[in-house]
Parts: structure tokens; C-alpha cells; sequence
């Protein structure tokens, strides 16, 4: 996971349900402010998988189009082998298995030449 610029920041567009989830964070100022949220987010989420931060230029978030929230498959060339569309509504597991099972055939397949 890549945290990217907070979606939901009180001081910009606030969503009763963060309030409700006691998930109330303003935009971060500085890389140590966007560490902690990220951080909150990750343990109130229960991510249990590797988890990084964007820099605070977003050049991640620009180069993969991250917001709201995409899922990639990146390949052991690290190319990309599968892009969601928009989440929540756009994930669709089943894309992401059947394009995680062919970039593994290709990659068995690659490695027996």
C-alpha cells in the first residue's frame, strides 16, 4: 500500500462517517504530521501488509492516478500488469485474480527458457 494525500482532511471535505469512526485528521503540514496519519490509518484499518508513503510532492499519487484508491498488479519487471479502476465501487477481485494467476504463468514460463 501506498499512503497518498489524505482523501478526507477535516479542514478541506470532512465525512460524517470519519467522524463517526473517530477518524478526524486536517491536512498534514509537514512529512512527520503525514507519517503519523498514515500510521493511524494503517492500524485503524488492521492493514496487515507493507505499507509506504508517498513524498509530500505526490509524485506517486500523479504517476499511478492513486485517489481515491486504485489496486495494481505490479510484475516482476516491475511493470504494470493490472490497474482497477476507481475504488471502492471498481474493484473487482475477480479482474485482479485472473490477471494475478497470468502474470504468474508468464513469469513460470519465462523462467523455464
Amino acid at each position: 500500500m501506498v499512503y497518498i494525500t489524505e482523501a478526507h482532511p477535516s479542514d478541506v471535505w470532512q465525512m460524517q462517517s470519519n467522524i463517526k469512526d473517530n477518524v478526524v485528521f486536517a491536512s498534514p503540514k509537514t512529512e512527520d504530521d503525514r507519517a503519523f496519519i498514515a500510521g493511524a490509518c494503517v492500524r485503524k484499518l488492521g492493514i496487515e501488509f507493507p505499507a509506504v508513503l508517498d513524498e509530500f510532492g505526490n509524485s506517486t499519487e500523479q504517476a499511478y492516478t492513486g485517489w481515491p484508491d486504485r489496486i495494481y498488479l505490479i510484475d516482476s519487471q516491475g511493470r504494470v500488469a493490472y490497474k482497477s479502476r476507481p475504488g471502492p465501487f471498481g474493484f473487482k477481485p475477480d479482474q485482479l485474480g485472473t490477471a494475478l494467476a497470468q502474470t504468474l504463468r508468464t513469469q513460470a514460463t519465462q523462467a523455464t527458457k
